[in-house]
């Protein structure tokens, strides 16, 4: 038999049972996250430990990105649990793109519970140099 020796972390665990903030019982937890420009694309990688790459779902509204991810049970039914600290359920996070993304060409890819997403930055919008005309030149 497995003991816990946290006394705090089951006092965390029935307040989080009781109020409602983990689990499939309640509302989504948001999931960690890195985001960072690397050159013309923005990179945005989200843990996802345990989770399946067909219970990922990504969809893009306007210019909202909205990633969802399912932990399911990986235990048969007829267990009898003797710790259960890895949370199960519905994770879920909205990230509000900007206008200069190009949110119709972006490349998700899934490695070792990590979902990478690489957004391409719009041609209008990376940075350009600008000539300057010397007036002198133009008026002789």
């Amino acid at each position: 038999m497995l003991m816990r020796t946290d006394p705090f972390r089951e006092l965390d665990r029935f307040a989080q049972h009781v109020f409602g903030t983990t689990g499939s019982w309640s509302r989504p937890t948001a999931m960690p996250m890195d985001a960072y420009r690397s050159g013309d694309e923005f990179v945005v990688a989200f843990d996802l430990p345990g989770i399946e790459p067909d219970a990922v779902e990504l969809t893009v509204e306007r210019n909202v990105l909205t990633v969802k991810a399912e932990r399911r049970p990986t235990t048969p039914g007829d267990v009898e649990m003797q710790i259960s600290e890895r949370p199960l359920g519905v994770f879920s996070r909205q990230l509000f793109l900007g206008d200069t993304l190009d949110s119709g060409n972006i490349d998700a890819t899934y490695d070792a519970g990590v979902l990478t997403l690489r957004i391409p930055v719009l041609e209008a919008a990376k940075p350009r140099r600008i000539s300057i005309t010397d007036r002198k030149q133009l008026n002789a």
